[in-house]
C-alpha cells in the first residue's frame, strides 16, 4: 500500500505501557541508541523537517510518541543506553519499550536503527535478539551512513551483520537523513511490510 507521508501528524505521546490505545491499526516502530539519529530519519521519511523533535542531547525521548500516517501509526520508541540518566528512569524505559512490544499490537514492521560507523554495542545486540525471541518482524537501518564512503558502507554492513548474529537473515541497509540514501528504500519496505500486514 502506497501511504501519502504528507498526512504524517503527531498523535500523543505515552509514559507507560497501560497508557497505549488498543491498536486500531498496523503500527510501525522504530528503536534505537540515543543518539542514533532516529528522528531525523523519521523527519526524512515523513518528508517534514521537523515533525520529530531533534535534540541535541541524547536520550530526550522519554516516551512513547505515536504519529499517524494515512491511517497507520508509526511508534516512536525511547532510546536505549544514555549513561546520564538515573537507573530508575532506564528501567522505566526498558518497561516501557517491553511492554509495548509484548501487547497484542498490529506489528507489522520494527526499524532497528543502529549507527554505521561503530561496532554493534552490547545494547544493539540484546535489541536484536529480543525482536528475533518475540518474533516481531523487523528490518536494520544502518545510519549516518553520509559519514563513510560507498566501499566502506559495505564493509561495515558485512561486518555488524556478523556482529549482529543474523547474516543474511535480516534486511539491512545503510541509510543517511542528511543524504536522504536508503530512505526511499525504507519506505518501500515499510509499504511491503504494510501489505504482508493486511494479508495476514
Amino acid at each position: 500500500m502506497a501511504l501519502n507521508y504528507s498526512t504524517a501528524r503527531f498523535v500523543a505521546s505515552y509514559q507507560t505501557p497501560e497508557q497505549l490505545p488498543a491498536p486500531t491499526a498496523p503500527e510501525i516502530s522504530f528503536v534505537g541508541r540515543s543518539n542514533v539519529g532516529k528522528s531525523s530519519i523519521m523527519n526524512k521519511i515523513f518528508k517534514r523537517k521537523g515533525l520529530v523533535k531533534v535534540s541535541s542531547r541524547p536520550g530526550s525521548t522519554q516516551a512513547i510518541n505515536f504519529f499517524d500516517v494515512d491511517g497507520v501509526v508509526f511508534a516512536d520508541l525511547p532510546g536505549y543506553g544514555f549513561a546520564k540518566v538515573p537507573p530508575s528512569e532506564k528501567e522505566r524505559w526498558k518497561r516501557l519499550i517491553d511492554g509495548y512490544f509484548t501487547q497484542e499490537r498490529r506489528h507489522a514492521l520494527c526499524v532497528s536503527l543502529i549507527d554505521i560507523r561503530h561496532d554493534a554495542s552490547k545494547l544493539d545486540v540484546q535489541m536484536v535478539t529480543y525482536l528475533m525471541e518475540h518474533e516481531i518482524p523487523f528490518i536494520i537501518a544502518f545510519t549516518k551512513a553520509d559519514k563513510l564512503s560507498r566501499s566502506k558502507q559495505e564493509q561495515q554492513v558485512r561486518s555488524l551483520c556478523r556482529q549482529l548474529a543474523f547474516a543474511g537473515e535480516v534486511v539491512a541497509l545503510p541509510c543517511s537523513a542528511e543524504t536522504a540514501q536508503g530512505v526511499d528504500d525504507l519506505r518501500a519496505i515499510i509499504e511491503d511490510a504494510l501489505r504482508q500486514e493486511k494479508r495476514g
